[in-house]
């Protein structure tokens, strides 16, 4: 049953890697490692960024 679990778990993330519901998470660590001196945007911040960002540049996507 442990198995079952954690294939599962395993396969979540990796779809939440395709969809993009890690991009938060990378966009930390990547401001972590880059040594900015102010605080990071907030999640609500960077969703509405990105979101601001595609609707600006429309690339390809399914809608």
């Amino acid at each position: 049953m442990n198995a079952v679990v954690a294939g599962f778990r395993g396969f979540a993330r990796y779809l939440g890697g395709v969809m993009g519901a890690d991009a938060y998470a990378k966009y930390l660590a990547h401001y972590a490692e880059a040594g900015h001196g102010s605080a990071p945007m907030t999640e609500r911040e960077f969703w509405r960024d990105q979101t601001d960002r595609q609707d600006a540049n429309p690339q390809g996507r399914c809608c």
